[in-house]
């Protein structure tokens, strides 16, 4: 999200209690678009001409409409969107404008939320205000959404400026059409990048709406893995379709790293752990420390073993935790990753071992999402 507002018998997790479930706007037939292209803006006058002018420059043969809302902008958002109105007009393009002007902005959910409110199209295409289309952006979503009415579909990023964020932006274009269900878990957040997103309202309407909870609240993270929940699927369009754009102002910024591990975790205690009756942890180090940490004590008593390559941990035989001294320190294997059993969770940043990690992989001839899952 962008500052333009462009990103298992346990306790109920904080995902369910954050997402707001009422559906949200059920047009009559006859006045609904086929595409709705949902903007939230928030002083965005750096980037909306470039925008705007890439939204009215689409191929797309059916009827569309842009419905926008503005957060309390501060800058001259709103008197740009509104001399953009009579262009969109002219073309047979809807331009739907509407906002608020409190003191402080409501947040990018709730501005979303408003957007898709107040629109009718049939598809819902998700653009932030600072970033770009490409021209055949919609036509291609759509008859891929078309296709599959109950799937997020995303598409590949051209990252501007060129270089920024780069093991992101690879790790956004280069997952397998597999991948973008089983590497839901890792610290990149949704496995198609909501700037991209695609959908059917009935899906969207399916899933609910996004959380309102404001600065600080990732709703992308949460309305994707709600979708999950719901049995939807992920699918991108491989074809670069947006200029993704970097900038320090980026609403991203604003979500702790500690909100998202916090998800992440629950997240994949819900859809694997408590699937498995043992697991292995592969990191022996900081990051599977932390996961182990991080789990329910019903999980952690799943933990067999921890693993890893470094033989000064392996040397050291076992990982002693006390969480408290009350509760007896539970004695954990740390082994060579030769010697560990599968399934594994591994918690080794991806793309970061020159290709060692995913040759180690290979080696045990371990298939993703049946014997191991990333949480890196």
């Amino acid at each position: 999200m962008s500052g333009a507002h462009g990103s298992s018998g346990e306790s109920e997790p904080d995902s369910k209690r954050l997402c707001t479930r009422s559906a949200s706007h059920e047009p009559a037939d006859g006045d609904s678009a086929a595409v709705s292209v949902i903007m939230p803006v928030f002083n965005a006058s750096d980037w909306l001409d470039e925008c705007l002018q890439a939204v009215l420059e689409q191929d797309f043969q059916g009827r569309m409409e842009l419905s926008v809302y503005d957060d309390s902008s501060t800058d001259n958002s709103r008197e740009l969107l509104e001399r953009w109105r009579q262009r969109f007009e002219d073309r047979g393009f809807p331009m739907l404008i509407s906002g608020h002007s409190s003191s402080s902005p409501r947040g990018v959910g709730f501005a979303k939320n408003q957007a898709v409110r107040q629109s009718s199209g049939r598809f819902l295409c998700f653009q932030d205000a600072d970033d770009i289309m490409r021209p055949q952006r919609v036509r291609l979503q759509y008859e891929a959404a078309a296709a599959n009415p109950t799937a997020i579909v995303g598409c590949k990023v051209c990252r501007v400026p060129e270089g920024s964020t780069e093991r992101y932006t690879r790790w956004i274009n280069s997952l397998s059409p597999e991948q973008l269900l089983t590497q839901v878990y890792t610290s990149h957040g949704p496995t198609v990048i909501m700037p991209t997103w695609f959908c059917s309202r009935d899906w969207f309407d399916k899933v609910g709406l996004f959380n309102e909870g404001g600065k600080g609240v990732p709703e992308d993270l949460l309305f994707f893995y709600e979708s999950l929940r719901r049995g939807g699927h992920v699918i991108r369009v491989d074809e670069c379709l947006l200029v993704y754009r970097y900038h320090e102002h980026a609403a991203t910024h604003s979500v702790l790293e500690e909100t998202i591990w916090s998800l992440r975790v629950h997240f994949l205690q819900e859809r694997v752990l408590s699937q498995w009756e043992s697991f292995t942890i592969w990191n022996a180090g900081k990051q599977g420390r932390k996961l182990y940490r991080s789990l329910s004590p019903t999980k952690q008593k799943k933990v067999k073993a921890f693993c890893d390559v470094d033989e000064n941990k392996i040397q050291k035989g076992f990982y002693t935790y006390e969480e408290s001294k009350e509760r007896p320190k539970p004695r954990i294997p740390v082994l060579h990753f030769t010697n560990a059993s599968p399934p594994f969770i591994v918690c080794v940043k991806l793309d970061m071992t020159d290709g060692v990690l995913e040759g180690n992989l290979r080696s045990l001839q371990l298939e993703e999402g049946v014997h191991y899952y990333h949480f890196n």
